[in-house]
């Protein structure tokens, strides 16, 4: 059997000229039933994410959690060492003197959240990312300058070559160019 030489594609991606192109081209492509796109600038925009349809991230129910997990943990922490492995009266006071857990218990909240804030940005951004396809793309390094790039992805329910080809090049971009694995 013969292995397949040609590129994988990873989508299709049209380059403007300035930022309220990419987002007219993102609603465009998004009203068209695309799902599987993204833009890239060289700074953020705040119509963009609304434009391609990115929902309401996960992250505030992520750090949440790892609050909660730092609290608790925290607590435990003291309690066990209070009441279960030294326990030691310190002023008279029982072994499980919960106000005075309190400082601890605060400081473990915030490393708790603040842990689950960063790992779970770079889990839900997929990062570290070293590769990523759109790097392919000959004039991709314009990205950090003075261009903006919206992709639509091969993966894309109604992705068909020719068809997302000829809808990025009704949106008026500088160019049209294949994005290859």
């Amino acid at each position: 059997m013969k292995a397949s030489t040609q590129p994988k594609l990873y989508g299709v991606m049209a380059q403007f000229d300035n930022p309220s192109q990419l987002v007219a081209a993102a609603r465009e492509a998004y009203s068209a039933g695309y799902r599987q796109i993204n833009g890239y600038s060289p700074f953020p925009i705040e119509e963009l994410d609304e434009a391609i349809g990115f929902k309401r991230t996960t992250l505030p129910y992520i750090v949440f959690a790892g609050g909660l997990l730092g609290a608790l943990g925290g607590y435990f922490m003291q309690y066990w060492m209070e009441v279960v492995d030294y326990p030691l009266i310190v002023g008279g006071k029982p072994f499980n003197s919960w106000p005075a857990f309190i400082p601890i218990t605060f400081e473990c909240t915030i490393l708790g959240a603040a842990f689950a804030a960063v790992f779970g940005m770079l889990a839900l951004n997929k990062l570290p990312q070293p590769y990523h396809p759109v790097f392919n793309a000959p004039s991709f390094a314009l990205a950090t300058r003075d261009s903006f790039f919206l992709v639509i992805e091969a993966k894309d329910v109604m992705f068909n070559h020719d068809e997302a080809v000829r809808f990025l090049k009704n949106l008026d971009p500088r160019e049209v160019v294949d994005v290859e694995l």
